[in-house]
């Protein structure tokens, strides 16, 4: 468990060692970064309920180092991803961080949640990033938003013909979504025309799923 006195240095080496332990190469700038969003997240977390997460390994594992196994997967550096459910920040700013090029939709409807959100993007500085304080759907509505996201990422929801359907205005043509802390359950549940692109291990026993709808079905 974390504890009030938890240092930002601290999170810095464990998020070192947890990136280490997952085979993956991070530099300080991105590691000091990533420190800094779960600093901020932490703060904010003994005020607001943003999550029930914590810096040990395990929440470092969740918050960080899953986005940074995900960001291997994007189908180029400046995607468009738009993240559904944003909440306390990830997958999406660590992946951000990790990819600065990736233009950021975050979308969250609860207003608290909303502006820990755009505190983050002033503190992080993240630039092409914008909160969206809405329910997802609404965005299919906005001409600008419409069939524009390369990626949609979503964390721990369960995966069927509705929530897929509801995400699919979002994507352009060849737009995948990649579906967090999947369960096996999750991607046998995947219904026809879409079709799992790849399973990727996390930390863990979670998995990443990659869907895309078959387009030619």
């Amino acid at each position: 468990m974390t504890t009030p006195g938890t240092q930002p240095s601290q999170v810095s080496d464990r998020i070192a060692r947890r990136a280490k332990r997952a085979k993956l190469e991070i530099d300080a700038p991105l590691q000091e970064a990533l420190a800094a969003y779960v600093d901020l997240l932490m703060r904010w977390n003994r005020r607001i309920n943003l999550t029930a997460l914590t810096d040990d390994d395990d929440g470092i594992d969740r918050l960080v180092i899953e986005p940074l196994v995900a960001v291997q997967r994007l189908p180029r550096h400046d995607a468009v991803v738009t993240d559904i459910g944003s909440g306390g920040g990830s997958p999406a700013v660590p992946m951000k961080l990790a990819a600065p090029s990736v233009r950021l939709h975050m979308v969250e409807s609860r207003t608290r949640k909303a502006a820990f959100l755009r505190e983050a993007v002033r503190r992080l500085a993240l630039e092409d990033t914008a909160v969206e304080a809405c329910r997802f759907e609404e965005l299919a509505d906005r001409e600008e938003l419409a069939a524009q996201s390369d990626v949609v990422s979503v964390r721990a929801v369960r995966t069927g013909a509705r929530m897929l359907g509801r995400i699919e205005p979002l994507l352009k043509a060849d737009g995948v979504v990649f579906l967090f802390g999947s369960t096996r359950e999750s991607v046998d549940a995947v219904p026809a025309p879409w079709r799992v692109d790849g399973v990727y291990p996390l930390p863990g026993r979670s998995r990443l799923v990659v869907v895309r709808k078959h387009r030619h079905a």
